[in-house]
This record gives structure tokens, sequence and C-alpha cells, in this order.
């Protein structure tokens, strides 16, 4: 049984070992791979593993050997499944295991918004404290979380995490998206439409899968809605993202701020317009990259292959 990972510096630069997919199989591990080599180095293999390198209808007709796609992901937008699975070839993905740690990168991005944590530590160890007349300063004005309101889009699993956690800040939580049934938060939620939660939220948090039919869908009209003292928060997917108007929308005052971990490209290009725009955190999609959700990922991703090995696969999204 061949194996192939295509790009798995990311799940393991160095601390998150292969071993035990290894034991299931002849397994290659490339860091990264470029397009022009996806072919080359996939030939053969009965199992590839990919986190961002895509795998098209185009490149699939060459594998003729590939029956199973592990991806190193939840989101699986990066394989054409539908071409998968006319081929025959199952696709599974990792339906959780960075939970904990995107929801903690939520709130990472929020506390900066609101405290400038950075900005102040920064000033201090620039001399601004030393030389200051009062026993404090600030730069930036803080802002206190109790009694705002924390509007959701995508009430999954970690969209209900982050619900919760804004509700031990004292937030009340609007949702949008997602399944009301079973949830034990669901007494404690106002539910809302997409329009209705920009429009009442004091922060959006987007948790959505990225589709043909939202791609954009935070545009120009959208953040025109919030209100100049909110924030947005994509700790999703960038192309979910309008991000020209949402630049444009920073400048302008439209709202009060935004931060992200995603971008629509990625590596972020120089030319991406939230590079210079006003008050915007970005981060290098690092949410979901904290070692134990990492390990999480290694562990689901080899009871993945090991289930489609014994004829059963589990957590095929085709």
């Amino acid at each position: 049984m061949k194996l192939v990972v295509l790009d798995g510096y990311t799940l393991n630069p160095g601390d998150n070992p292969w071993d035990a997919l290894g034991r299931l199989g002849a397994l290659t591990v490339y860091d990264r791979t470029p397009p022009s080599l996806i072919v080359a180095r996939a030939a053969g293999a009965d199992v590839v593993l990919t986190n961002k390198t895509p795998l098209t209808a185009e490149t699939l007709a060459q594998l003729p050997a590939l029956r199973f796609i592990a991806v190193l992901a939840t989101g699986y937008n990066i394989v054409d499944v539908a071409a998968a699975r006319v081929r025959q070839i199952a696709v599974s993905n990792v339906p959780e295991y960075g939970t904990e740690s995107v929801a903690q990168h939520v709130f990472a991005l929020l506390l900066e918004l609101c405290q400038r944590v950075g900005l102040h530590d920064a000033a201090v160890h620039a001399g601004e404290w030393t030389t200051a007349p009062d026993f404090c300063f600030w730069k930036s004005p803080s802002i206190e979380l109790a009694g705002l309101t924390m509007g959701i889009v995508g009430f999954g699993r970690i969209g209900q995490r982050v619900a919760t956690l804004a509700q031990a800040f004292g937030m009340d939580v609007i949702a949008a998206g997602g399944s009301r049934r079973g949830q034990p938060l669901a007494s404690q939620v106002t539910w809302a439409d997409i329009p209705e939660t920009f429009t009442r939220a004091d922060v959006v948090s987007l948790h959505c899968p990225l589709t043909a039919d939202n791609a954009g869908f935070v545009n120009r009209a959208v953040l025109r809605s919030m209100r100049p003292s909110a924030f947005l928060i994509n700790t999703a997917r960038g192309g979910l993202v309008d991000e020209p108007a949402l630049a444009a929308g920073l400048d302008a005052g439209w709202l009060a701020g935004a931060a992200v971990d995603v971008v629509s490209v990625e590596p972020m290009r120089p030319d991406n317009p939230l590079l210079a725009a006003r008050n915007c955190i970005i981060t290098p999609h690092i949410a979901w990259a904290s070692l134990a959700a990492r390990r999480r990922l290694m562990a689901t991703t080899v009871r993945n292959v090991e289930a489609f090995l014994a004829g059963q696969p589990i957590n095929v999204v085709n």
C-alpha cells in the first residue's frame, strides 16, 4: 500500500511524527508540493493525503491507482469531491480537531482589538512609561466585552464554543446558520438571519464553510450595515469576505476594526488591500495550529486511513 503526503509540513514541522501513519504502508511525505509536481509525486499512490494542495478533476484523471484521499483538515474544498466520486475515490476529512484552539484564537484576536496589549507593550519597551507623568497611560481606549453582543455566523462546533466563551465574558449571543436542534445553548442564544446579525452585533465572528453560494457575502452592503463601533473577526475562510470592500470599510469607518486569520489567497499576496487597511489585525492562518490540535488531527487522519484499509471508511464527504 503506497501512501503519499503532498504537503505535510504545517501538520508536522518536527513535533508531530508520522510514525503511526507510516505503519500502515509505504509512506512518502513531502513538506510542500507545487502544482507542477502533484501528478508525478502522487503517481501510483493508493492513498494521497493533502491539506492545501489542490486535487482537481484533471489531476485525479491522471492518477488511476488512487482510491482514497485523506484531507488533513476539516474544510475539503481543495478536492473536487464530485470528480472523486465519479472515479470511485473516497474522500475523508477530519471533522473535529481544532474547536478549542480556533475558539481561543477568536478571543485572542478580539481581546487584542479591545485592549491593544501589543501596542502598549511596545510603548512601554520604547520607554514611554518610564518618562510618563502619571502612573498609567493608554494609547487607545479599552473596550469592555460584558454587555456587548457577539454575532456568530455558522453555529457548528466552533461557533457554539465561541458562543460559550462569549457568554463567559458576559456577552449576549446572536447566531445565524447551523441547526437549532439538540444544542444545549439554543435557549440562551437569539437566532437571527445574517443581515440582522450584522446589523445588531457589536462583534461578528465567521464560522461557516466557504461555498459557491456564500463566497464574498461579506460585501460592501453588509459591511455598511454594521455599527461604526463594531468588529469583524474571520477565522473561517478568507473567501467569505470581499477584501477590497473590507479595506475600504475600515478606512471609511463603516466598522471600527477587523481581525482575520485567513485571507482569500494564501500565502498572503503583497498587494492584498487588508495589509494597508486601518485597524486590521492579521495572523497567518494559525488558529488551528496548536500542538494539541495538530495531534488530534494526526490521530483522526490515521483512523481515517485505517478505516479505509479495513473496507469501512469513515468521515467520508463524497
